[in-house]
């Protein structure tokens, strides 16, 4: 009987630490989704530099760097001179930004007129005839 509460007990502690190991996976997988890997080519002098400043924090080179990037990503502000990543020219006007812009502002604020939906030839031809 003794020998089968010890084996009991070594399959439910195996139990335990194989769950919480999975667990522990499952969240570092998860992590591991919210970042993307990229080499980068740095002179030697730049990456001695960074080397010095990174011990000097107590970092390792690959941390100091990653925290160094993110945090000058994080005060940046990118703005977009045209909403069209093909470069349609309908977008070079500027009235016509305008009132893109017009209507998003309206959308987000919930000013939005009724919305038109057309499923037939018939709706398309009667929608274009009444403007």
């Amino acid at each position: 009987m003794l020998d089968y509460v010890k084996s009991h007990s070594i399959h439910c502690v195996y139990n335990v630490y194989f769950l919480s190991l999975w667990k522990i996976l499952k969240i570092m997988a998860t992590i591991a989704l919210q970042k993307k890997r990229k080499n980068i080519d740095l002179p030697i002098d730049t990456l001695q530099k960074l080397s010095i400043m990174a011990a000097s924090q107590g970092k390792s080179v690959k941390a100091f760097i990653e925290n160094l990037l993110v945090s000058k990503a994080d005060t940046l502000k990118i703005e977009v001179s045209s909403p069209s990543p093909s470069g349609d020219p309908y977008f070079a006007d500027p009235s016509n930004l305008a009132e893109v812009e017009e209507r998003v502002k309206a959308h987000k604020e919930g000013k939005v007129k009724a919305t038109v939906v057309l499923r037939s030839v018939d709706d398309i031809t009667n929608f274009i005839n009444s403007l």
